[in-house]
């Protein structure tokens, strides 16, 4: 909507196991040196924006990312939201997409085939959505006085832009996010729009 802010959903720098393609939810890693750097590198481009108000996954790549960022120095209404999470990956917790299509003799994929239980539930493509659609909800009323920074995580970043996209959140399957990257959220002519992806940092 013209006039509107836009919703900046940043993914956290780089980990352990972002590095070796090792599904990421429940579990708490910290940053690697060069994660820290993806955080620092984001502050300076965040500062560009008319940002009024953050939400950050309570997990601590997410915070660390977001403090590095400058989103915890007060100058931004910020809050730790649970309902950011990462996906709850059950029993592919911590394993890589080729370990897991080779024990199922078959190619997976987290949009076709979802998660199975395991140390944690898992959980279905449709449960994250409701978690974020009540973030959505949220947001779109603070876009009337600037920019929303959501810092979170790579799977649950991607149903989310499905769902502002008004898509099902097997469409988060079409935008993939690197870590350290933001992406855009905003509108064109009233209608939800994606304006700018994957992008990263100098």
């Amino acid at each position: 909507m013209e006039g509107m802010g836009e919703v900046v959903v940043v993914r956290h720098g780089a980990t352990e196991w972002s590095r070796s393609g090792q599904h990421t939810g429940v579990t708490d890693l910290p940053l690697l040196p060069d994660g820290e750097d993806d955080g620092r590198r984001l502050g300076p481009v965040l500062e560009q924006r008319n940002i009024t108000h953050a939400f950050v996954s309570p997990l601590a790549r997410a915070r660390r990312t977001a403090e590095l960022a400058g989103l915890f120095d007060g100058a931004v209404t910020t809050r730790v939201e649970k309902d950011l999470v990462e996906v709850d990956y059950g029993g592919y917790e911590g394993r890589t997409t080729k370990e897991i299509s080779a024990e199922l003799g078959r190619p997976w994929s987290l949009w076709r085939d979802g998660t199975v239980p395991g140390d944690s539930p898992g959980e279905t493509l449709a449960q994250v959505a409701g978690r974020v659609d009540r973030v959505l909800a949220e947001v779109r009323p603070l876009l009337e006085d600037g920019d929303v920074a959501l810092v979170a995580h790579g799977h649950v970043l991607r149903i989310l832009t499905a769902r502002w996209l008004r898509l099902g959140p097997e469409s988060g399957a079409l935008f993939p996010l690197e870590t350290g990257r933001y992406g855009l959220l905003g509108y064109e002519h009233d209608w939800p729009a994606l304006t700018g992806w994957n992008t990263g940092c100098p």
